[in-house]
């Protein structure tokens, strides 16, 4: 009978997955409207809703630096009708700095695809006497803890970008946590501060306009539109030559059969023309990989995270 009625249910599971979707799909954001976030999930949900045959409505779930939306959608039901953005921030610098953090990256999660991959920067005020990395890394290194970098907050993944490179050029700048990038990049702008480790978007404006000077970029490649500013690796810093990426995720055991649609769905949502042109002008570079592809790229991530973590003694506690 117990045989009996697991086949019955394994029959229905697979029924619900071949009609999946029958009705609208939440599409969580773990951060406010108008970030890089957002940007990447408005993008691609009116794509996505249309190769799933259902709108995928985006609903914005800030705070707790992305922890509140990502464990809202950890509870969420398994069905597939509740789907959620996840970054760097919420499967791995949160986790690994957060003793608190209320779910588990690996566990609670069912990865979908990595949608895209956005170039981080390194920025300084004009004002600080550098034209280059290398005479960055110099200047700051005759003169320990006289400078200063901006963050989205304790924790975030500009602040662990900021560890990561203090770590591997063997400096010392003042870390000086904000409420979010848009603070840290005013007050970097306005000299308060040295300088910023920040996703690219947000800063390229005010790079092209001569406001902030653009050290190194974490790409594989020189940006489009920075044509003269050097990557981490090409500066010989490859270690931090580590992008920001933003993902698909469903609660974990979603059946596979529903993760595999929206996987299919998603990488035809990203070779749509206008879905395209909308990311590269927010500077991301579209993946699409497999399930245990993004699954794999989460876990290095958060193994790197928890070594700086550990190594520069970052707690949320």
């Amino acid at each position: 009978m117990a045989v009996m009625a697991l086949a019955g249910l394994t029959h229905a599971t697979l029924s619900h997955a071949q009609a999946y979707p029958t009705k609208p799909i939440r599409l969580i954001v773990p951060f406010a409207a108008g970030g890089t976030t957002d940007i990447v999930a408005r993008a691609v949900s009116d794509a996505l809703g249309r190769e799933l045959g259902q709108p995928v409505v985006v609903e914005n779930r800030g705070g707790g630096g992305g922890a509140i939306g990502a464990d809202a959608l950890a509870k969420s039901a398994p069905d597939g009708y509740a789907l959620g953005i996840a970054t760097v921030s919420t499967m791995a610098t949160n986790p690994a700095t957060n003793p608190k953090n209320p779910y588990d990256p690996l566990k609670d999660f069912a990865p979908i695809t990595n949608l895209v991959n956005v170039p981080n920067v390194l920025t300084i005020n004009p004002q600080v006497p550098a034209k280059n990395l290398k005479e960055f890394i110099a200047l700051v290194k005759a003169t320990p803890g006289k400078y200063s970098y901006a963050s989205a907050g304790k924790g975030s993944i500009s602040h662990l970008d900021g560890e990561l490179f203090k770590l591997v050029t063997k400096t010392d700048m003042v870390h000086v946590p904000y409420r979010g990038s848009g603070p840290a990049l005013n007050d970097t702008l306005a000299g308060q501060v040295s300088g910023q480790f920040d996703n690219l978007p947000s800063s390229m404006p005010h790079i092209q306009a001569g406001k902030l000077r653009a050290l190194a970029v974490a790409a594989p490649k020189r940006v489009e539109g920075l044509p003269d500013v050097p990557t981490f690796a090409e500066e010989g810093l490859k270690d931090v030559n580590n992008m920001a990426w933003y993902g698909l995720v469903a609660p974990a055991n979603t059946p596979p059969a529903i993760v595999a649609k929206v996987h299919d769905a998603a990488v035809k949502a990203l070779k749509d023309p206008n879905v395209q042109r909308r990311l590269k002008d927010s500077g991301s570079y579209t993946d699409g990989n497999t399930p245990q592809q993004f699954a794999a790229q989460i876990k290095r991530e958060l193994e790197l995270r928890k070594k700086i973590a550990v190594e520069q003694n970052i707690t949320l506690e």
